[in-house]
Parts: structure tokens; sequence; C-alpha cells
């Protein structure tokens, strides 16, 4: 199970930041990951643990990398990660900003799995702020993306979630 998937982001930061420091090509079999790569899994994986610190710190980074090469997925990473960053300090308008960006390329690569993603935050967002409505519609949007792609795990989280409203 890759180190992402488990939750341990003290595990994947004491993995992936050495690596950073590591030559590139050539390597005797497979690649070497890439910098992109590197800076995603940290970005996505401070995103999941809400550590906003390790987000402000590997976001900016991703997000330039992203955006030098044109890299959309990579990039709204970077977005919902600065999206959740901005939510933890209480930046809502900010986050909704963010958050929307990243779902804005989501659906225009038909990117189901990071949708579904991009709109539970954004449920979260809205039950933050208050509105239940909005944050039901999200949930129950985000639900239909996980169940699209099977994606049970985030189906059943998402239901559990949508439930508790």
């Amino acid at each position: 199970m890759p180190l992402q998937a488990q939750g341990e982001f003290a595990l994947v930061k004491e993995r992936m930041e050495p690596a950073m420091v590591l030559s590139g090509q050539p390597v005797k079999r497979g690649t070497m990951a890439h910098e992109h790569i590197v800076y995603m899994m940290l970005v996505d994986s401070a995103a999941t643990a809400r550590d906003e610190k390790s987000i402000l710190k590997y976001a900016p980074l991703l997000e330039e990398l992203a955006l030098r090469d044109d890299h959309k997925p990579y990039y709204a990473v970077s977005c919902r990660a600065f999206g959740i960053a901005h939510m933890l300090k209480g930046e809502y308008q900010q986050a909704e900003e963010r958050l929307q960006q990243a779902l804005k390329i989501y659906d225009e690569l038909d990117a189901s799995w990071q949708r579904g993603r991009t709109l539970r935050e954004l449920g979260e967002l809205a039950s933050l702020r208050g509105n239940s409505e909005i944050s039901k519609k999200m949930f129950t949007q985000a639900l239909n993306a996980f169940e699209k792609v099977k994606a049970k795990p985030d189906a059943d989280l998402t239901k559990a979630r949508l439930d508790s409203l």
C-alpha cells in the first residue's frame, strides 16, 4: 500500500524529503522520483493530515513547478491544499476560491476521484460556514463521484460525514 494511502504523513515526510537531494536519471531500474511527484505526495499528504505548516512549506513549491510545466493535475493538488490551509486559518473566501480552482481543473480532466475529494472539502467548508444545505449538496456530489469510480473507502467516509449532518 502506498505511504500516502496509509495516512501516515510523518512517514511520508521521513521517506520523501531525503529524495529531494538525490540525483536524477539514470538509475538501474525504473525511474527516480521527479521533484514534481515528491512535492505532490508531500502536499497531498499534508493536506490530508491537516498539517498547515507543511502545506505552506510544500504547496508553493509544487504550484511553482506545476505552473512552470503546465501540469494541471499537480496544480490542482496545490490549489486544493492551499484551500485547506485557508480553511484551517478561517479564511473561508480564499479557501473557496482555491478549492473551486481545483474543482474546475478536475472537472476538465474528468478526474472523478480527485473531484470527489475536492467536493468533500467544499462540503467541509460549507459546514464550517454554517450552510448545511450547501454542505449536504457538496457531500452528495462527492459521494456520487466516489461511487462512479468505486472508491469505496472514500465513499464510506463521505457517506458517514453526510449522515452526520
